[in-house]
């Protein structure tokens, strides 16, 4: 067993993202990366030369799939378990990108980044507020699903201090908490508010949302068309499909 191995008793599977550009260890008895983080990754508006943070990182899905789908960026991850941030550290070389994703271990109530001192905030938070959840009894899910002491305000509050001006902050959560989210940035700001539905089938109900919300920008709220995941008989539709396997990005 390595030393890698031996943090995690369940085990890892090795899994592979966009197409295999991204490797990617995963705790067996823990959060499972699914398309969410990937889809997250691809509507960051990142470009060469900007600096991007990865709130709640885990294994470090987000930060990998944006660095390996906008060359020359740079990607801070924070991740507050200490086994998560040296899985995540070992999954970017594994990726041949540690050269452009430092995993740092940090809460996400108190990040230890400047103000206004990137470019770019990723988030995928726990989807369930801890006063409405059947907690897991397993740590790593517990963690991954069920907000912790930082509840979603506190992610966003800190997420905004940490962007520049004209920088973006986005994230990928329930659809069901749209209402709370949509509140929460309205704090921040009037304007720069976009919002991508993702719908599981054509004619489905959304069950996650795409959020961005760009500071010191007044335009007005956009809805855009929206994403289908799967086509008849279950297959990832032409759209999804460029997104999570070509590493296409998702326009906003």
């Amino acid at each position: 067993m390595t030393a890698l191995e031996g943090l995690f008793p369940k085990g890892l599977s090795q899994d592979r993202l966009l197409g295999g550009r991204v490797q990617l260890a995963q705790p067996l008895g823990g959060y499972r990366v699914a398309v969410d983080p990937v889809l997250l990754a691809a509507a960051i508006p990142a470009e060469a030369g900007e600096t991007i943070a990865d709130m709640g990182a885990g294994s470090g899905a987000v930060g990998l799939c944006l660095a390996a789908r906008v060359d020359g960026c740079a990607v801070i991850g924070l991740e507050r378990e200490a086994d998560l941030a040296i899985l995540a550290r070992a999954n970017a070389a594994a990726s041949g990108l540690a050269a452009r994703v430092s995993i740092v271990q940090a809460d996400a109530s108190a990040p230890p980044l400047q103000d206004a001192s990137v470019d770019h905030v990723a988030m995928n938070p726990p989807y369930m507020p801890a006063t409405n959840a059947t907690v897991p009894a397993e740590r790593l899910r517990r963690v991954g699903a069920i907000e912790g002491q930082a509840s979603l305000a506190d992610w966003i509050a800190a997420a905004w201090q940490m962007v520049r001006r004209g920088g973006t902050v986005s994230l990928v959560h329930r659809a069901d908490r749209l209402d709370e989210i949509v509140s929460l940035c309205r704090r921040c700001q009037a304007g720069g508010l976009t919002i991508v539905p993702v719908w599981p089938h054509a004619g489905q109900a959304a069950r996650r949302v795409l959020v961005r919300l760009r500071k010191a920008d007044k335009s007005p709220l956009t809805l855009h068309p929206g994403l289908v995941l799967h086509q008849e008989g279950g297959r990832f539709s032409a759209a999804a499909d460029a997104v999570l396997r070509d590493a296409a990005p998702l326009a906003l």
